[in-house]
């Protein structure tokens, strides 16, 4: 089995992991506040992740050690409104596919980093996006409001999140990669949380059985995966496995809370969905002649 191959497969366990993690983090933010739950999963996550590799994380040099935490500062921020969207959005169908922006504006992003010049076909996704959110515009049950602007954002920040994280796993072992950034990460909402929110703990035993599964399933397993995955690949290949999760997250949406999108909503998520097949069209192609 090909690296690139391996690389898809483990990414497209993610995907199915990561649309998972969105039903856990709704139903327990029924009992738990916002940064406070982002704080716990994911300061959790990375102390038993950190366990298993303290003898590798000892051995990170200074430029390991910063890239990992640049990588973190960039997740946290992500999270922070992430975890809004998701409170305050109307449709969590809907706000996956805003999340999924993320991965249009990767190449761009990553040439104004200091990285490969995108091409032509990136652009040229771009009509469809706007297209995309024209429709749902229209649609009279969808509105610009805090959660979806907090998913935008939150897309903007996953992008760069996306790249550093493929540079920074060239160099560092996905454990410890993963533990550091999933440590900052918790770090950051924790501090937002401390100031911003009221913290209580008395919570009905089924809202910590939620908030185990997304620390252990949806945090701890997804992104170690995830980094092992792009460790074996560049960005722009894997990339293209990513934007699954989306169509995944909507499918159990769909059957978890019983959510049905009107046609504009269809519409509009289709466009978003084809621009980024679009903007990861060479990389489609790549990684379809390797599966065949």
């Amino acid at each position: 089995m090909s690296k690139h191959l391996k690389a898809d497969l483990l990414l497209l366990l993610t995907t199915l992991i990561a649309a998972a993690g969105w039903i856990f983090s709704k139903e327990t933010l029924a009992g738990l506040q916002p940064q406070l739950f982002i704080a716990l999963r994911f300061t959790g996550a990375g102390l038993l992740l950190a366990l298993f590799c303290i003898q590798p994380l000892r051995q990170l040099n200074f430029r390991q050690l910063t890239s990992a935490i640049k990588v973190g500062c960039f997740f946290g921020l992500a999270m922070i409104f992430w975890i809004l969207g998701l409170k305050f959005a109307q449709h969590v169908g809907v706000g996956a596919f805003l999340a999924s922006l993320g991965i249009v504006i990767v190449p761009l992003l990553n040439r104004l980093t200091g990285g490969e010049k995108p091409p032509a076909l990136v652009y040229l996704s771009l009509p469809l996006v706007l297209s995309g959110l024209a429709l749902l515009s229209l649609d009279q049950d969808f509105y610009l409001g805090l959660g979806e602007i907090s998913f935008l954002l939150a897309a903007f920040f996953l992008a760069l999140m996306f790249i550093y994280n493929s540079r920074a796993a060239a160099s560092i072992s996905a454990l410890p990669l993963t533990a550091i950034q999933l440590l900052v990460t918790g770090l950051i909402t924790g501090l937002v949380s401390l100031a911003t929110e009221e913290w209580s703990f008395n919570q009905p035993t089924a809202i910590w059985g939620w908030f185990l599964a997304s620390l252990l399933l949806a945090t701890s397993l997804r992104f170690l995966l995830q980094t092992w995955a792009q460790s074996m690949a560049p960005p722009s290949h894997t990339a293209i496995i990513m934007t699954l999760e989306p169509i995944w997250t909507a499918l159990l949406a769909s059957l978890w809370f019983a959510e049905s999108m009107s046609l504009y909503q269809l519409l509009g998520c289709s466009l978003i969905f084809s621009a980024v097949l679009v903007n990861r069209w060479p990389a489609l192609k790549v990684w379809l002649r390797e599966m065949g």
